[in-house]
């Protein structure tokens, strides 16, 4: 049995009024999903051990059947994987968003959805004004970037941007956890504070201000770490021989790299609704036919959420159910071998909250075969009521590599 997990992710929600009390998922009844619901087993899962945020970096990594506490290095080694930085072994690895600011508060954590190849200019004229022989600026995607410190102390409290929409941001500038990393506390806002200077004078953000549009007008990094310690999938669970990862996000491609999975690139693919889901549907009916386990990842779902834009979040779902899950499942069906098919979130982006929360997410199990439970709707309610229950954790892999 090959197993492949599609994962929308932030897909779970909470009940809108502007939908008439429905989550997005109830609202939206996606064809497939509900197919895969009435004819697999559901159920619920914790996706976030107690004393961890409800970061992507942490659901995706218990997904695959990890144990946080000996693995969890944040996500800044992790996309320093995925971009091919090689940390060394006094490397401090930190994610670096490049985010908008206006009137002091944090307007949104994406810089006004910047593109890649903007962020590049303006990661490179970072580097060369605040890079040195311990600082150094790297890009990745988009808004998504690695800002990596020479023995730089991981004990620091950083918050997320994407959890403070609207927030003032200077009384959530960086904070020592002991006093041991006071310097790169006080290194880490030095730089923040001195972007926001370079950066409102660069020519890309002069002419965003002219247009009256959205600038990316400041660093704001987050999640750090060394490098992590991590056994490939295939040394923990035996049934796995091989496998790959497909994902617009460097988090998750570097997830994907420390657990001994291939990253395959997908022209195209954006992590923003207008992704290639034909081009990743077709990468992972490609993969399926060569390895044991394909991880297929899709952000808009999340993003959609964070930008607080219902219509957007319900269209990702859409898009995510008839351009990807429907050709996958059509090539599955036309399969000599037997594939088994997981679709679930890895955490709750509620689109009223703009933010990620620690609940239980629903998730479907289906294969050719499979003892349907009877649950007949996927969404957050339905799935309670599932054959699986509630599982915690490594349970879910668990659960999957039994079958």
């Amino acid at each position: 049995m090959k197993h492949i997990i599609i994962l929308g992710d932030g897909m779970a929600d909470h009940k809108v009024e502007r939908l008439g009390g429905k989550t997005l998922l109830q609202y939206a009844r996606p064809e497939y999903m509900e197919r895969l619901a009435r004819e697999g087993r559901t159920g619920r899962l914790v996706t976030v051990p107690e004393g961890f945020p409800p970061g992507s970096e942490v659901a995706n990594t218990a997904i695959l059947g990890y144990d946080l506490n000996k693995v969890y290095e944040g996500r800044g080694p992790l996309e320093a994987a995925s971009i091919g930085y090689e940390m060394a072994d006094d490397d401090f690895a930190i994610r670096c968003n490049i985010i908008t600011l206006e009137d002091g508060k944090i307007i949104t954590h994406n810089g006004g959805n910047l593109e890649t190849a903007d962020a590049d200019v303006l990661i490179k004229y970072l580097n060369e004004h605040l890079g040195n022989d311990r600082v150094k600026f790297i890009t990745g995607i988009q808004y998504r970037h690695l800002l990596v410190i020479k023995g730089g102390n991981k004990h620091i409290i950083c918050n997320p941007p994407h959890d403070h929409p609207n927030d003032e941001w200077r009384p959530l500038l960086v904070k020592a956890e002991i006093p041991e990393a006071q310097e790169t506390a006080d290194l880490i806002n030095d730089l923040i504070l001195k972007s926001q200077e370079l950066l409102a004078k660069h020519p890309y953000n002069i002419a965003k201000a002219a247009k009256g549009e959205r600038q990316a007008n400041s660093i704001w990094p987050w999640s750090g770490g060394y490098r992590p310690s991590m056994q490939t999938l295939m040394a923990q669970y035996p049934q796995i021989k091989s496998g790959a990862v497909i994902s617009a996000v460097d988090l998750i491609r570097g997830i994907g790299h420390y657990a001994g999975l291939r990253i395959i690139e997908v022209e195209g693919a954006t992590g923003l609704a207008n992704t290639n889901y034909e081009g990743k549907a077709k990468a992972a009916i490609e993969a399926l036919l060569k390895d044991d386990f394909v991880f297929v990842h899709v952000e808009a779902t999340d993003e959609a959420g964070h930008d607080g834009d219902l219509d957007l979040k319900l269209k990702a779902i859409d898009y995510l159910d008839k351009r990807l899950i429907k050709p996958i499942l059509e090539a599955i069906e036309q399969m000599d071998e037997e594939v088994c098919v997981t679709v679930l979130p890895d955490h709750p982006t509620p689109v009223e909250l703009r933010i990620h929360v620690n609940e239980p997410v629903p998730f479907i199990v289906w294969h050719k075969g499979i003892t349907p439970d009877e649950v007949q709707h996927y969404d957050e309610e339905s799935c309670v009521s599932g054959g699986y229950g509630l599982l915690r954790l490594n349970e879910f892999m668990n659960e999957l590599m039994k079958i």
